[in-house]
């Protein structure tokens, strides 16, 4: 698990550099509110603030990026003024609370933004349950959240502004359709079902704290699309949490909330959360746990009790999550796995056919946006296959499928990496077999995905005339080859019964895995 997450690769050192800006940008705006004379929970809401603000806006460019954040304040301040007036209304505070964590997630329908607003307005409504926020508090932790808000866009934007060279592009839900036909309008029935369970019955274990129960609940919907997603989450969440207490125990506890040392950690816990979030849920969860400790410590109301009152929480939440998936208008991990691969395929596709019109001499013709896309959807394929994948999934004839499925697509994708650094190459020229393989490809594709598979590819070859062979030639076609011997080996998987033995053949639709 350690090799995992710290021997991952990190291409770029993105997620380096993104923890170790986040520790600066929270560390600079807690220092302005503490200077300005805030009191400490407002200062922990400015810490939270920005963090969050850190943490969820993901848009491909610097200048959405910018945009969004912007758009924070406007959706959090609402909703911090709703919780914080509706905090002696029990009833109608927690029908708030679960009606803004359901439009939380149906925001995500609007993409990136969408998701880091809905983020933001949720956390927004918890952070007054955990600090008990009235609204005569209001004023000072307005103008927190806003310095805050500030203090971490002048890191962002200012002193570290990094963009990726090729940007990554949201990726939808891949089930799409109107009306409950939408992944995100399901999402948003079922969290509202999952935050209505863990309020009940997290009300029941402690009239208190019940919202760790609703913030466990909507956080394990977070960047899943599918049942087997969710419950996985849910299982990575309590493991994390687990650990996470018995780390709180061990460190958050004994420190009793000593100011230089909670600070100190509660910084290496936000490195942690950023670093460790890309690659394992479970660890980011640990460094979220130890910092709620921590922060527990700050206000002085931590103690044992405390943080086993927190994973009895977490279980109700995680338990309402696994209900809610399994029972309300599930979305099954096969219809999502067939949507990820599906698109994947015909993303390579069309990298193959942009790298035949750069070879063919077009200068207009470029894989690379395409190649960034197809690692973001192999990344979400790889994400959507993993419940079959975990070590407790009894099927193991699915667990054999799915194994063989990703290692093929990444076999794809190594080659159509290939091929568009070798179409890059100024002194790669046109060659008729260039052109010939690239057409193949892309009837395999078709075929694979049952668009109608045909055979243009043979036809249109035996027009072309033969060209002089070249070294960029070379190595190009044989990066073609390979990735039509990939594309015919995943024929099998891809098209046999779920549970039949690898090697019998089939006709099942794409990706019944």
């Amino acid at each position: 698990m350690l090799k995992r997450v710290f021997v991952a690769p990190d291409p770029g050192r993105l997620r380096l550099r993104a923890a170790t800006r986040a520790v600066i940008g929270v560390g600079v705006a807690v220092t302005l509110c503490a200077l300005t004379g805030y009191s400490l929970p407002a200062v922990i809401t400015g810490g939270l603030a920005a963090l969050l603000a850190l943490f969820t806006v993901v848009d491909p460019t610097v200048r959405r990026q910018a945009v969004t954040t912007a758009l924070l304040p406007v959706v959090g301040l609402p909703v911090l003024a709703s919780a914080a007036l509706l905090h002696d209304a029990a009833l109608p505070s927690a029908a708030a609370f679960v009606f803004v964590a359901a439009a939380g997630v149906y925001a995500r329908r609007w993409g990136a933004r969408g998701h880091a607003l809905g983020v933001f307005a949720f956390m927004t409504y918890f952070v007054t349950q955990f600090l008990d926020t009235v609204p005569a508090d209001l004023p000072e932790l307005y103008s927190t959240v806003l310095l805050s808000l500030l203090a971490a866009s002048v890191v962002r934007f200012g002193l570290w502004c990094y963009e990726r060279r090729i940007a990554v592009p949201a990726l939808p839900s891949p089930l799409e359709g109107r009306g409950l036909a939408r992944t995100t309008t399901r999402q948003a029935v079922q969290v509202a079902a999952a935050g209505s369970f863990a309020l009940a019955a997290g009300q029941m274990i402690s009239q208190e704290r019940w919202y760790w129960a609703v913030g466990a609940a909507w956080w394990i919907f977070v960047n899943t699309s599918s049942r087997g997603e969710t419950l996985v989450r849910g299982f990575r969440r309590v493991l994390g949490t687990v650990v996470g207490i018995g780390l709180g125990l061990l460190v958050a506890v004994p420190l009793g909330g000593a100011v230089g040392p909670t600070a100190a950690l509660v910084a290496v816990c936000v490195f942690l959360i950023f670093y460790t979030a890309p690659v394992s849920y479970s660890w980011m969860m640990l460094a979220v746990t130890l910092m709620v400790a921590l922060l527990y410590g700050l206000l002085g109301a931590l103690e044992p009790g405390m943080l086993a009152l927190r994973l009895a929480e977490t279980g109700v939440g995680a338990l309402g999550a696994a209900l809610a998936v399994a029972l309300v208008l599930p979305v099954t991990t096969h219809a999502t796995t067939n949507a990820w691969i599906h698109r994947a395929l015909l993303c390579m596709k069309r990298c193959t056919a942009d790298a035949a019109r750069r070879l063919a001499g077009d200068a207009e013709a470029d894989p690379a946006p395409g190649v960034a896309e197809l690692e973001a959807l192999l990344a979400r394929a790889r994400l959507s296959l993993a419940p079959l994948l975990h070590p407790l999934s009894p099927r193991r004839a699915r667990k054999a499928r799915a194994r063989q499925i990703l290692a093929l697509l990444d076999d794809c994708a190594t080659e159509v990496r290939a091929l568009a650094r070798i179409a890059a190459d100024p002194d790669a020229s046109h060659d008729a077999r260039l052109m010939a393989a690239c057409w193949r490809v892309e009837a395999a594709v078709e075929e694979l995905v049952r668009e109608g598979a045909s055979g243009a590819a043979d036809t249109r070859a035996e027009r072309t005339p033969a060209p002089a062979a070249h070294p960029g030639a070379e190595r190009a076609l044989a990066h073609l080859h390979s990735l039509e011997s990939a594309l015919a080996d995943l024929r099998a998987p891809l098209r046999s019964a779920p549970d039949e033995p690898l090697g019998d053949g089939g006709a099942a639709p794409l990706s019944r895995v």
